[in-house]
């Protein structure tokens, strides 16, 4: 077996279908979100501003959050020792999970080292509590909550994309004694839209369901105090357990669940993905609790950051670009072409230094390639018009359609 043809095979079948992913080495300016230095792989430097970054209020960049992890690396050092359950659990790892608690009216919440080793953490173990438990997943549900209840390898079935008919179906289909979990997002971050949360939980109080919903995308920037889509509608108590992150809207890295005591005790003692992994630096969670604390008292970050993302689609809207509009943050414009994405992404940087990252297969399917957008609060005039021109002249150029989409 030749190995080295077999890799090289493999890496020349993304080149050729326009999906080879490359890394773009940016170096932020503390202070000057969103904009950055680009450092080519010749050596040389270019600014950029960024336009398809996570962080998506600017938190990564907040006093607040830079002074509590100063004070905790200089109090305690950098790493934290070892896994929570050898050295690795400080007061500030529960100082965090308590402000998470406070923050979903949960019970008791979760640290674990991303959001997507919580989904899969978490939904691996569900069915060592409940045996014979059925998952009943999205389609469209995160690749990490996918991986979870595939390595949970009990019963799974896929209801379509936010059909509650189709769910309805699959449930009066299953034994009505058998323990079950409802797998959902809050918000879907590649079209921008929203599940119908409420729908699913009546469903689930019909059939005697759990329900399992990340918010990745929606903690921090929905809701009063930023509790996710589930505050904003007054669900939060209707959720069973909550996934969210601390590497979007809260600007450091990090991902927890939310439940019950009892649930979180539960997932703490059987969990691998939980248990046999070094915990977060103190100082990373010392970050994050100073930024959730901060977010529940700033409410208009999260008004300006909507208006900013309703402006830009308004504004690329008015040029004909196909933008999906859900009402979300999350600003999508359909390409629909993995080799013209990657051009118009190529163009974008080098020619007007606007960084943005091509979006495409297997992270959407084949066909509907995208530039996923997420303005922010600190995008500002300038940065969006420079943006808009830049976009309008480049579909132009790549001779892409300019028809409407429907949300």
């Amino acid at each position: 077996m030749n190995y080295a043809a077999q890799i090289d095979a493999a890496l020349d079948r993304l080149h050729q279908e326009g999906r080879y992913r490359t890394f773009i080495d940016i170096e932020r300016k503390q202070g000057q979100f969103p904009h950055a230095t680009w450092r080519k792989p010749d050596g040389s430097e270019q600014p950029v501003t960024v336009w398809c970054g996570n962080d998506y209020l600017g938190m990564g960049q907040h006093p607040a959050v830079l002074a509590a992890m100063h004070e905790a690396i200089d109090t305690t050092g950098a790493g934290s020792g070892g896994t929570r359950n050898i050295s690795g659990t400080t007061v500030y790892h529960k100082r965090l999970e308590a402000e998470l608690a406070d923050l979903h009216g949960k019970d008791a919440a979760l640290l674990f080292t991303s959001a997507y080793i919580a989904n899969d953490a978490t939904l691996s173990t569900l069915p060592k509590l409940f045996p014979g438990l059925v998952i009943i997943s999205d389609e469209l549900n995160h690749a990490s909550m996918i991986e979870g209840i595939r390595h949970g390898k009990c019963e799974k079935h896929i209801f379509r994309h936010n059909d509650v008919a189709h769910l309805r179906g699959i449930l009066e289909s299953l034994d009505p004694a058998a323990p079950k979990v409802i797998a959902f997002e809050s918000v879907y971050s590649m079209d921008g839209d929203f599940g119908p949360i409420e729908a699913i939980c009546d469903l689930a109080d019909e059939f005697g369901a759990l329900t399992y919903l990340d918010e990745v995308h929606a903690v921090g920037m929905y809701g009063p105090r930023g509790g996710g889509v589930t505050e904003r509608d007054n669900l939060a108590h209707r959720i069973d357990i909550v996934n969210g992150t601390l590497g979007k809207a809260f600007g450091v890295v990090g991902g927890y669940i939310a439940a019950s005591e009892k649930m979180v005790d539960a997932i703490r003692s059987y969990a691998p993905g939980f248990i046999f992994t070094t915990s977060l630096p103190p100082a990373v969670a010392a970050g994050a609790a100073a930024s959730i604390s901060h977010l529940k008292n700033d409410p208009a970050l999260r008004e300006r950051h909507q208006t900013q993302a309703h402006i830009l689609k308004v504004r690329l809207k008015g040029l004909g670009l196909p933008v999906i509009d859900h009402g979300s943050h999350i600003v999508p414009v359909m390409v629909g072409n993995p080799v013209k994405c990657k051009m118009i992404s190529d163009r974008l940087l080098n020619d007007h230094g606007i960084y943005v990252q091509p979006i495409n297969f297997p992270t959407v399917p084949r066909g509907t390639e995208r530039l996923r957008f997420t303005p922010s609060p600190v995008h500002g005039p300038e940065e969006m018009d420079k943006l808009v021109r830049a976009l309008d002249s480049l579909w132009s150029h790549c001779a892409l359609s300019r028809e409407q989409l429907s949300a």
